[in-house]
């Protein structure tokens, strides 16, 4: 196994099934937080409890990569030239500049310049994607394809990144080019028949990462994930302070998602060991 740095976790097993967890870190180093607004501005937009949520895919044999680093720090689901994944659209960029609602995260004068952004891309970008680069390589030299399933969480109402609220399950296939319809179609069944809300390739089609390794002809079929987080927890719609957000983590209240995105990852399972969904 390499060595990897230590806000790195790779946890390596052998089903056709990686789950990339690119945006629940909340460390920030010292020296960076220093220049950040506040340092619940700096974590407000993570991923929160996505990781718990999605303990349970080590019951599946499935591979997980994992970074504590902060989205602020560098955002490892962007591309690294700079170029917009979705140009005309609001977003956040390699190094945001803004929180998702528009406030500035950096306090003025200290905004990272092209220096401080290629050593990040260096120090947290890179060993990100080598690892990843690295487990789809391990695991297609033993299955003929296998399926990278990336997760995200967002608050369910941000008027600078779409209107009104967002369906609380979002699949992104890059608009069918990452992954085979034969696992889009029953992923998009199985949301389709649970009781929440969901689209395809709506507003999320995929970020860097679905759109830079799925490569169905290559065997690499890659699905983003997005949940409104009132899917999975106490969420106080709209606007968020610093003493509303974020909300505990409740098992319980998860728990209904939880196991429909457990339905979801049993078919990209069985998509990727024998090509069909298993029977709901």
């Amino acid at each position: 196994m390499a060595d990897h740095p230590s806000w790195l976790t790779v946890e390596q097993r052998e089903a056709p099934l990686i789950v990339s967890l690119p945006h629940t870190g909340t460390e920030i180093p010292p020296d960076i937080e220093a220049c950040c607004v506040s340092p619940w501005l700096a974590r407000k937009d993570c991923d929160w409890w996505i990781d718990k949520l999605y303990g349970f895919v080590r019951e599946l044999g499935a591979t997980t990569i994992h970074t504590a680093i902060s989205r602020t720090v560098i955002d490892v689901n962007r591309d690294p030239s700079g170029v917009p994944l979705d140009p005309g659209q609001a977003a956040t960029e390699l190094v945001p500049a803004t929180t998702f609602d528009g406030e500035a995260l950096w306090r003025p004068g200290l905004a990272p310049e092209a220096a401080e952004v290629s050593r990040r891309i260096a120090t947290y970008f890179h060993p990100y994607h080598a690892a990843l680069a690295a487990e789809i390589q391990r695991l297609r030299g033993r299955h003929a394809r296998i399926a990278l399933y990336d997760c995200h969480a967002i608050r369910s109402i941000i008027p600078r990144l779409f209107p009104g609220e967002l369906p609380v399950i979002s699949i992104g296939t890059n608009a069918g080019l990452s992954c085979d319809m034969d696992l889009a179609e029953p992923i998009a069944a199985i949301a389709s028949a649970s009781r929440f809300s969901a689209v395809i390739d709506g507003r999320f089609k995929g970020g860097y990462i679905t759109r830079h390794y799925g490569a169905p002809e290559r065997g690499v079929h890659a699905v983003q994930m997005v949940l409104a987080c009132r899917g999975y927890l106490r969420e106080p719609i709209g606007s968020v302070d610093e003493r509303s957000w974020p909300v505990p983590y409740d098992p319980g209240f998860a728990a209904a998602l939880q196991a429909t995105l457990r339905a979801i990852l049993d078919a990209c399972l069985s998509f990727a060991e024998n090509g069909q969904s298993r029977p709901a």
